[in-house]
């Protein structure tokens, strides 16, 4: 149950990571790119999450 509760999480932050970067361009990279990185953080860290678990249950 987490190890799928982490691939989503995994790949909501990656699209939350693409649409925040095109927002950073589609704005000239006048705002904070904050918008990009931070949900980027997230889901690298979700994703090393599902790893550790799939590592785990063999």
């Amino acid at each position: 149950m987490m190890k799928k509760v982490l691939l989503v999480l995994t790949m909501l932050f990656a699209v939350l990571c693409i649409v925040g970067g095109g927002y950073v361009i589609l704005h000239d990279g006048r705002v904070n790119t904050g918008y990009a990185v931070i949900p980027m953080l997230f889901a690298l860290v979700s994703m090393q999450g599902y790893r550790m678990i799939g590592k785990n249950e063999k």
